[in-house]
């Protein structure tokens, strides 16, 4: 590559062509990031391991758009505004009883294996009906007091979109 073609590729001639192309781009890249394809900046170690404090990760809006958010979907849900969400799994669906015992997951009364919990933990919680529209959600890092974490039930409206 002689100079001239390295000075046009990293100093362009500002054409009409040109600045059209770079609007174009960042009209679209705006739209894609704002609106299909949110980055998440991850704070806190609740997933961890499959997500770690520091860690960046993105919500798929389009993916809850034609079918319903499945178990183990992990999932971006609004926490406050359009900017605070959590990153969560989902473990029990509309109508169902979810429950812990000593740390182990009991689904309708069935112990469901978590291959993906890494730290164990000995939370008990006394089996709850998930209302209808609603997704019982739960963090991966199990090892602390249940008192640290934030899950429950949340509205099935409240998911923003699935994580990649």
């Amino acid at each position: 590559m002689d100079n001239s073609h390295l000075h046009n590729f990293f100093l362009p001639s500002l054409t009409r062509k040109f600045l059209i192309r770079v609007t174009l781009v960042a009209i679209v890249t705006y739209l894609i990031f704002s609106y299909l394809l949110i980055p998440l900046r991850i704070q806190g170690q609740s997933m961890e391991p499959t997500y770690r404090d520091g860690g960046f990760a993105f919500c798929w809006r389009p993916m809850y758009f034609f079918s319903s958010p499945k178990r183990f979907d992990i999932v971006a849900v609004r926490y406050a505004g359009r900017r605070v969400m959590l990153l969560k799994r989902i473990i029990g669906l509309p109508g169902e009883t979810v429950e812990f015992r000593r740390g182990d997951l009991y689904i309708n009364g069935r112990h469901i294996a978590e291959p993906y919990v890494k730290y164990h933990s000995t939370w008990n919680l006394e089996a709850r009906r998930v209302a209808p529209g609603k997704v019982y959600i739960v963090g991966d890092n199990r090892g602390t007091s249940m008192k640290r974490h934030r899950f429950g039930q949340v509205s099935a409206k409240r998911i923003v979109g699935g994580v990649i």
